[in-house]
């Protein structure tokens, strides 16, 4: 009897999954396809310039100056945008030219010199130019712990950093990631999972996590992302 019940309780869901499947077919040819007509070349041509403005600290201009170069090379040449420094305002003034081809290159080029200018290293900002899925993800300590003040937040910043660098070094090279300390601010360049990794093993050593721990996960880390690569 209990057989028969359940016999008939599964073919009455797959009658129910074939009408569903069914009724799906019948809207799907229902439904009438959009078409999109083709940009006009003319628009693109013809559209507007745009503007993009990065701050640059006091302590970063005699950088910016030394790597200006590099920094200008790549943005003019290979976007074909157009920069200038704004010395009384202190700013990077970036802006679309009517040669420019990619829509996101204004963007992209805004990225890389705000990484530049938060203290990342001009060949690891420059990534953010030649790959999509970059991007830099900045937070306070304080965010991660309210009540460090004085000595325990130094200590802090010490637990993430560790002897010589040898902590950043050991989180930035198992997440495939850089990570830049100024003061309470904590800068990580890298993909979104990567950032992630990256952020929470910063955040343990900050809540007081043993480095030895922190590196356990971190081996477990780099291997999960050896893999995938």
């Amino acid at each position: 009897m209990n057989q028969f019940v359940e016999e008939s309780i599964s073919s009455e869901e797959e009658e129910n999954v074939q009408e569903e499947i069914q009724f799906e077919n019948e809207s799907s040819e229902n439904e009438e396809i959009e078409e999109f007509t083709e940009i006009n070349k003319q628009k693109l041509e013809n559209k507007k310039i745009q503007y993009l403005k990065v701050n640059v600290p006091i302590h970063r201009i005699k950088s910016l100056k030394e790597n200006w170069d590099k920094i200008y090379t790549p943005i003019v040449e290979q976007n074909l945008l157009q920069i200038r420094y704004n010395t009384s305002k202190r700013d990077v003034e970036i802006r679309t030219s009517n040669y420019t081809k990619d829509i996101n290159a204004l963007q992209r080029s805004a990225d890389f010199v705000h990484a530049f200018c938060l203290g990342f290293e001009i060949e690891d900002a420059i990534a953010i130019l030649r790959l999509d899925n970059l991007f830099v993800d900045s937070f306070n300590i304080l965010e991660v712990k309210f009540s460090l003040k004085g000595d325990n937040l130094s200590r802090a910043i010490g637990r993430i950093v560790g002897q010589g660098g040898k902590t950043k070094y050991a989180i930035e090279n198992a997440t495939k990631t850089r990570i830049v300390m100024a003061g309470k601010m904590v800068h990580i360049l890298g993909t979104f999972n990567s950032v992630k990794y990256a952020r929470d093993a910063v955040c343990d050593l900050v809540l007081g996590t043993p480095p030895g721990k922190v590196y356990n996960k971190l081996r477990v880390i780099s291997s999960r992302l050896s893999e995938r690569f």
